[in-house]
């Protein structure tokens, strides 16, 4: 009886505090914009990682004397560790905090970078790059969680999604430059974001929702102040975020098994879908080999290189300003419906190479719709299941749920990576038709079962969803 008086009494203070929030939280900081772009600066590493073996390929395979099994092997190797980073990140995230996880990240990419750098021989470029996949398997899970909770509400999309963005910076520039430079000068260039992002936690407040869950009620304001500013009365956002802490916190025993309790079992479900979605579309093994895919075109690897490099900063551009106006689930549908039509009209444009009609205009036609492809999936499925993920999960079963959720895209990355390339020799029109029907059953899943989280606060989207209040 007294817990429930208790909970009561927390409840109404929840309720009381919202409209002091909806004033004061809509302050965007130096500090949040600074906090914002130190954490990103691993994103540019997991950019140019991605975009790494598809300029490096000739060149690696080459010198190294690779096979293709080899270097397809050595592709899907940072999904590997991906997985293994996934594993971990959120309970890393929970014991050492967010800011001293990203610390972490950054030494498992540098590490990783380093030994591609300097590898002699295949063992040394694998150990690489699974090393640098668990940094940037880190690199996922903690940075969307980081920004989402320490963003104001309002904007709280578009600070997460500037992580797509810088990603796809990274990935640009070595599209661009990719073809041009040395794979081990490449690899160098890699360690640089993480260098700067190293000496940037230090001017950085640590996550106030991860200061409640230890029980830091005075550090909570102190980080509350640096990100809202010195004068701000913190008092209202400070006190939901404890009480809404302490509610979860007494509602669960926050075990492994609580995230499938009948509550949970929605997020869950979104959360492990989007990412299914996110990886089972192809997008991976695409921008892994999209030499591959130029070449097979009859399309100039070069120049097919270069012009994506520059299409994509203005199309993770688009998404950076249409998450907090459109709102993610229209996105999402969108993007869906997108990139199921590219992925039909690349594999039809494979299947008139085939039967050699229209031959001239056949690569610029696959290269067109590559364009589409990936226009579409950056404003949505590339970005924002991670976003998603970081806004559904109360602070309870953060780390397990989001520990599935990770892991989840990490294997099923690996599957799409490693496979592409003997699914792509088998048939190029038949990869791109099923990948064509992974996009159209997403946009199923996403119409049926995904929230709109826009404009929300954690606290909130937590109560709506799971029925805590």
């Amino acid at each position: 009886m007294v817990m429930v008086e208790e909970n009561r009494s927390m409840e109404e203070g929840l309720l009381r505090t919202r409209h002091q929030n909806d004033r004061d939280d809509h302050r965007i900081t130096a500090c949040v914009i600074l906090s914002t772009f130190v954490a990103v600066c691993s994103s540019f590493s997991y950019g140019w990682a991605n975009g790494y073996t598809s300029g490096a390929e000739t060149a690696i395979m080459e010198e190294l004397d690779l096979s293709i099994a080899q270097f397809s092997a050595f592709g899907s190797f940072m999904n590997v560790g991906g997985a293994v980073g996934a594993l971990f990140s959120g309970q890393m995230a929970v014991i050492l905090g967010r800011r001293r996880t990203l610390w972490a990240c950054d030494l498992f990419c540098i590490f990783g970078w380093l030994s591609i750098a300097f590898a002699k021989d295949v063992l040394w470029l694998d150990l690489g790059r699974i090393f640098l996949g668990i940094g940037v398997g880190l690199i996922s899970y903690v940075v969307p969680v980081y920004i989402s909770e320490i963003t104001p509400k309002h904007v709280r999309g578009a600070f997460a999604a500037s992580s797509q963005f810088i990603q796809n910076i990274g990935i640009s520039l070595i599209y661009f430059i990719g073809t041009l430079i040395n794979w081990r000068v490449l690899a160098i260039i890699g360690v640089v974001p993480c260098f700067l992002q190293v000496i940037g936690i230090y001017f950085i407040p640590e996550s106030p929702r991860w200061l409640a869950k230890i029980g830091s009620g005075k550090e909570v304001e102190s980080s509350l102040h640096r990100l809202r500013g010195k004068n701000v009365d913190v008092s209202g956002e400070a006190a939901e975020i404890q009480v809404m802490t302490k509610m979860i916190e007494e509602d669960s025993k926050s075990s492994f098994c609580d995230m499938f309790q009948k509550k949970y079992r929605r997020t869950l479900l979104v959360g492990v879908g989007l990412m299914l979605i996110q990886q089972l579309c192809g997008a991976s093994g695409i921008a892994y080999y999209s030499n591959a895919v130029f070449r097979k075109s009859g399309f100039s690897e070069r120049l097919g290189s270069m012009i994506y490099g520059v299409f994509v900063i203005p199309k993770s551009l688009m998404a950076l300003i249409l998450v907090d106006k459109w709102g993610r689930r229209p996105l999402l549908l969108v993007s869906a419906i997108g990139m199921s039509i590219g992925s039909f009209l690349i594999g039809i444009s494979f299947a008139l190479q085939e039967w050699n009609l229209l031959p001239e205009l056949t690569p610029i036609f696959v290269f067109v719709n590559i364009l589409v492809y990936f226009g579409c999936h950056a404003i949505g499925i590339g970005g924002l299941p991670w976003l998603i993920m970081s806004e559904i999960f109360p602070i309870n079963i953060k780390v397990s749920a989001g520990t599935i959720v990770a892991l989840t895209s990490w294997t099923s990355g690996w599957f799409v990576t490693y496979s592409f390339n003997f699914m792509f020799e088998w048939s190029p029109q038949g990869t791109f038709y099923i990948y064509g029907v992974v996009g159209a059953l997403s946009l199923v899943f996403i119409w049926m079962f995904v929230p709109e989280t826009k404009g929300r606060s954690l606290e909130e989207l937590q109560v709506s969803l799971t029925g805590t209040i």
